[in-house]
């Protein structure tokens, strides 16, 4: 299943909050790929019950990690479905197994790696209050309320959910940076890594494009 001559095999990479999702979803639209996220691979085969599915599932409902054996099966059963496509890989490969597993596969030519500081994704993340009654979002950055703490319609207190606060985000992305620094690395290695650094989507996003435009026609 190696890959055919001048079909790009892309993978993204980026911390939670580095943007990468907006940035998967813009590249999407200018770009004919298909965009394959393990997440979202991994919640549909959880809500068709596929046997695969059903095994994440007890992993995730006992509170522990998917092993790397079965999202490498996953993932490469749907990669082998897409072989005629250009392909971008979010989510995937988390560690450097599935990085070598994936390239006996279908090795990978071009790493977009989202290299946004913590502290910008840290305020970025915790900026984020809720009105648990009426489910209201705040944004201390983007839309503040105008009492600080309080509800703009009931005066209320608002509250801060668990994912949001400054140290569960800082536990996550060291996380993210202990499983992740290996594979990046893996791919530096291999000379086809590229980073882009910023601390804003909207400007990191035209740098992406660019570089894409270099590697693929755009639609339309």
């Amino acid at each position: 299943m190696a890959a055919r001559l001048g079909l790009l095999r892309a993978v993204i990479m980026g911390p939670p909050g580095s943007g990468k999702g907006t940035i998967s979803a813009r590249i999407v639209q200018h770009f004919a790929l298909k965009h394959l996220s393990s997440g979202d691979l991994l919640r549909e085969n959880m809500n068709r019950k596929t046997e695969i599915g059903i095994l994440a599932r007890s992993y995730i409902d006992q509170g522990q990690l998917i092993p790397d054996d079965i999202m490498t099966q996953l993932m490469l059963h749907e990669v082998k479905t897409l072989e005629k496509n250009h392909l971008l890989l979010d989510g995937f490969p988390r560690t450097v197994p599935q990085a070598e597993a994936l390239d006996k596969a279908c090795p990978i030519d071009t790493v977009i790696d989202l290299d946004v500081p913590f502290e910008t994704i840290q305020q970025r993340l915790t900026a984020r209050w809720i009105h648990p009654t009426s489910g209201r979002v705040y944004n201390l950055e983007f839309n503040p309320p105008k009492v600080p703490g309080l509800d703009d319609d009931t005066g209320e207190p608002l509250i801060q959910r668990d994912d949001d606060k400054p140290e569960t985000v800082l536990k996550r992305l060291k996380s993210y940076e202990a499983q992740t620094r290996p594979v990046l690395e893996y791919y530096r290695q291999k000379g086809v890594l590229k980073s882009f650094a910023g601390t804003e989507t909207n400007k990191i996003w035209p740098h992406v494009h660019r570089f894409l435009q270099t590697k693929l026609p755009e639609i339309g």
